[in-house]
């Protein structure tokens, strides 16, 4: 099954899920192979929130050496060709960065030439999601930090049960919940990268509405939109008062207390119209360059916003 051409040519699911090696490796997703109505071909049944998980589980074992990972019930689930490409996106501007004058010579002078790569994942979620896959791909260090308990728990959970993860991933509550790096980065600490995929409804109601077309697209009626918001997600992962848009100027705001510790900030954008006010937003905070890249995530392109001073 054809995912998306776009996806990066380092991913490894740039040409779709091979449901044999899957299954041979994972067994427990055999129950939910289904065959596609339109090609005849095994896929999933995407609305079935047990085989999204399950799928996602074989997918961690067979290309990232993930035995055991779980999430709670009523957890957002991630997709893993979409996370990560944006682990492979970030690699792709570090990389670059180091080669050219897009970034400050003071912060060069700094640990960026270390082979040790450390990042903050901003909101890691009880999936914990990318830092396995950084750990996996890189061998980055990070940072993982969250303000729900229960998704440190989880995220902790996985990292204990799951190979060389404990001496590469280390997660921090966030125990204020109006702060985002405050509290999270140390003094002396310094992160080449800052990644974030921030909630990006206003409120529940939003956040409601959003799963409405979701479900609409797949072809299920509105009482089950109803019945499973979003397809997992709790309030933290899904909406926050302002939504996406004031979440991140609030990032870019607190980011000028950290320009000394961090290469470079990042974050996801989900709406095409938040771009130009975000922006703006990082000219008055006078940061040194600004990168919008974009990337494929299912079957639309997606975007995140880098920056640096």
């Amino acid at each position: 099954m054809s995912i998306e051409l776009t996806l990066h040519h380092k991913n490894k699911h740039k040409n779709g899920y091979d449901f044999q090696v899957l299954c041979k490796t994972y067994p427990k997703l055999q129950r939910f192979i289904i065959k596609n109505k339109f090609n005849n071909q095994p896929t999933i049944d995407f609305s079935d929130a047990c085989a999204v998980k399950t799928l996602n589980a074989a997918l961690l074992a067979s290309y990232y050496q993930i035995a055991n990972w779980d999430i709670p019930k009523g957890y957002l689930c991630p997709p893993i060709p979409g996370r990560v490409d944006y682990i492979h996106h970030l690699a792709q501007l570090l990389a670059t960065s180091l080669k050219d004058n897009s970034v400050s010579k003071s912060l060069l002078s700094q640990k960026v030439t270390s082979k040790k790569v450390t990042v903050l994942d901003i909101g890691t979620g009880a999936s914990c999601i990318y830092p396995i896959l950084g750990q996996r791909e890189y061998k980055w260090h990070f940072v993982a930090s969250d303000i729900d308990p229960l998704s440190i728990a989880s995220a902790l959970q996985i990292i204990n049960k799951n190979e060389r993860l404990a001496d590469a991933i280390e997660c921090r509550h966030q125990q204020d919940h109006k702060q985002i790096f405050k509290g999270i980065i140390k003094k002396g600490e310094f992160y080449h990268l800052t990644m974030c995929n921030p909630p990006f409804h206003k409120s529940i109601t939003d956040a409601q509405q959003g799963t409405k077309r979701k479900w609409s697209n797949l072809n299920k009626g509105a009482s089950s939109a109803s019945s499973t918001l979003n397809f997992g997600g709790q309030k933290a992962e899904l909406w926050c008062d302002g939504g996406e848009l004031t979440f991140i100027q609030k990032m870019i705001k607190e980011s000028i207390g950290y320009q000394q510790q961090v290469l470079w900030f990042t974050t996801l954008i989900s709406k095409k119209d938040n771009i130009r006010p975000i922006k703006l937003a990082l000219k008055k905070a006078k940061v040194a360059n600004t990168q919008v890249i974009k990337m494929a995530q299912g079957n639309k392109i997606s975007r995140f916003i880098a920056w640096t001073f």
